[in-house]
């Protein structure tokens, strides 16, 4: 009966600290200090520039104001390449530009 508690108590403090570990990853992956954004408008922003570019994986989702746009959405595309898709208020594209960052 002992082994069973002690057993049952440590696969509790296991799913605890993986479940708090989950919350600080969530937390951390779109705050405001890191530029990243999240939501229902940040999804549509993500899926248009997906559609746009033909790519399958946004690396990065923000909110911008270079060249008029408002969000700017990280991809890389089928060939490896990695592009910036800068979207207006209503999620047109503004401008596709190679992404600068080494």
């Amino acid at each position: 009966m002992k082994k069973r508690t002690i057993v049952t108590t440590v696969g509790a403090a296991v799913l605890a600290c993986g479940i708090a570990g989950g919350a600080v990853a969530v937390a951390s992956n779109g705050g405001d200090e890191e530029g990243g954004a999240t939501g229902p408008d940040a999804d549509r922003a993500v899926s248009a520039a997906l559609a746009e570019t033909g790519a399958t994986k946004a690396n990065a989702v923000e909110r911008d104001s270079e060249n008029g746009a408002v969000w700017e959405v990280e991809v890389t595309k089928a060939d490896g390449s990695t592009v910036d898709v800068r979207l207006d208020a209503d999620m047109h594209v503004v401008v596709v530009e190679a992404d600068s960052e080494g």
